[in-house]
């Protein structure tokens, strides 16, 4: 028996390698809005971060999410991921 190969993801905030299932999906749309993708499955570009603050925090200094997707990001989107990840319970 073959053992399924499981997808890992680097962390944008501390750059760990985690399981793609671990992590919090950040999609940057055609359309060049940024959401977060509960499903991961959505088209777009995306960019993974853990779901503690501490890893937020960190992305948000080295400025992970800009560089993932190459343009400037508003202060909105890391209030929404903020508040997300609230949400979810980390």
């Amino acid at each position: 028996m073959s053992t399924k190969k499981i997808p890992l993801r680097q962390c944008i905030g501390c750059g760990e390698m985690k399981s793609k299932k671990e992590m919090i999906r950040v999609l940057k749309t055609a359309q060049q809005d940024i959401l977060i993708d509960a499903t991961g499955r959505k088209n777009g570009r995306g960019a993974y971060i853990c779901p503690s603050k501490e890893c937020l925090k960190k992305a948000v200094k080295s400025k992970g999410l800009e560089r993932s997707f190459k343009m400037a990001i508003p202060k909105e989107v890391y209030e929404a991921l903020e508040k997300e990840m609230e949400e979810l319970g980390f």
